[in-house]
């Protein structure tokens, strides 16, 4: 594990400050960004626990000249507003009732208590803001350093809490864990993955796109498949489609193309565009990923005929995702700039057709030769127009 001290988020001036207007012994970082500092990752959040009610905490920063944000005000937490990124601060709390989806809490004063509610040994790490010292209660540093992702105490009573604690621990395997996954996980969300449909479509759309966003997702995608947790969340995923994440994860890799959660979404679908609008309105996706995961499934062996053709007819994004999704190369519209018609309406009036109809007739049929012949210079593409125009006959 790499030093804590060599976080740059731990040397934070406005961090500092927080800290200081908290008090270092009411407050520890938590979670995510000490599990990340640990493994030489840079953490995109900062979170603090604090002993002070959320009230209190509100009252302290407005003191020291700290504008907060009550982001969850029922459970404890409050944004903190500083010049170099939020950082989220909850109070200490217990589970009073959980149902699955939500939990009812009430406020605590131990850091063992706050952290007896998390859902993993390596989520649950307290780091003192001012000695760097880390509170271990349930063995996480172990499991970090061994790549192990456990639940902390019953697996089965962690999912019970919350249901999305199935997705999140297989996303957390597929980033911090190492084969073979632990045993009691594996059991617990064989076990409860149908509580998997009791969730709200958005929070599951969510971990997809967290899941399928990782380098390596495709074992961890075929691992829910068996299990049974897939075919609950996305049951139009089978057997082909998780060969063809693998093998599209694989061509991303051979083209030092960045990994997208929504291309790998797509290539779990069958190419089916009315299907994945579908699938698309019932994660809640937006409207621009609805648009690009159907467009994405409208993919044929014919668009590998004229990858750059493909890119001009429907944008470069589209095409990527349609070669890469066939298994076709992308190399040649990599830094492509997309070109312009050479001529246009009224250089065929000009020609001597007449206003039209007959104008739109002959640009298209230049443009669709142009784009056939590879996008040749302006003089072929007017002897294109020549020879359309002479057809009107």
């Amino acid at each position: 594990m790499v030093p804590i001290s060599q976080a740059e988020w731990v040397h934070r001036k406005d961090i500092a400050a927080l800290v200081a207007a908290l008090g270092a012994d009411e407050c520890r970082y938590v979670g995510g960004c000490v599990r990340d500092a640990l493994m030489g990752h840079e953490a995109h959040d900062v979170d603090i626990a604090t002993r002070h009610h959320p009230d209190r905490v509100v009252a302290i920063l407005k003191d020291a000249g700290i504008r907060t944000v009550p982001t969850g005000l029922e459970h404890g937490t409050v944004t903190a507003v500083l010049d170099g990124g939020p950082v989220e601060i909850t109070t200490l709390r217990c589970d009073v009732e959980t149902d699955g989806r939500r939990a009812t809490v009430r406020f605590a004063s131990e850091w063992k208590d706050d952290a007896a509610r998390r859902d993993f040994t390596i989520n649950a790490l307290y780091l003192h803001p001012t000695t760097l010292d880390i509170s271990d209660y349930f063995g996480g540093l172990d499991d970090l350093d061994d790549r192990r992702v456990r639940f902390i105490g019953d697996a089965r009573q962690r999912i019970a809490e919350d249901h999305l604690r199935i997705l999140r621990y297989f996303r957390f395997h597929a980033r911090f864990g190492s084969e073979p996954p632990d045993a009691e996980a594996i059991a617990a969300c064989r076990e409860l993955a149908a509580t998997l449909k009791g969730l709200s479509r958005e929070r599951v759309g969510w971990e997809l796109q967290n899941l399928l966003a990782l380098p390596d997702p495709a074992p961890t995608v075929a691992r829910m498949a068996d299990l049974g947790v897939l075919k609950v969340v996305l049951p139009e995923a089978g057997a082909v489609q998780i060969d063809r994440l693998a093998r599209l994860i694989s061509a991303e890799r051979e083209g030092r193309i960045a990994p997208d959660p929504i291309r790998r979404l797509a290539a779990l679908l069958p190419p089916d565009p009315a299907l994945a609008e579908q699938v698309a309105s019932r994660l809640r996706l937006s409207n621009a990923q609805k648009k690009r995961i159907k467009l994405a499934t409208m993919r044929n062996d014919a668009d590998a005929v004229n990858p750059r053709g493909l890119a001009y007819r429907e944008g470069l994004e589209v095409a990527r995702d349609r070669l890469l999704l066939l298994g076709e190369p992308v190399n040649t519209i990599a830094n492509w700039e997309l070109p312009a018609l050479p001529i246009k309406g009224g250089d065929i009036v000009a020609a001597g057709v007449g206003a039209g109809p007959d104008v739109a007739k002959v640009l298209r049929a230049v443009e669709t030769r142009w784009i056939a012949n590879g996008f040749p210079d302006e003089a072929q593409t007017r002897a294109f127009m020549a020879e359309e125009i002479a057809n009107l006959g």
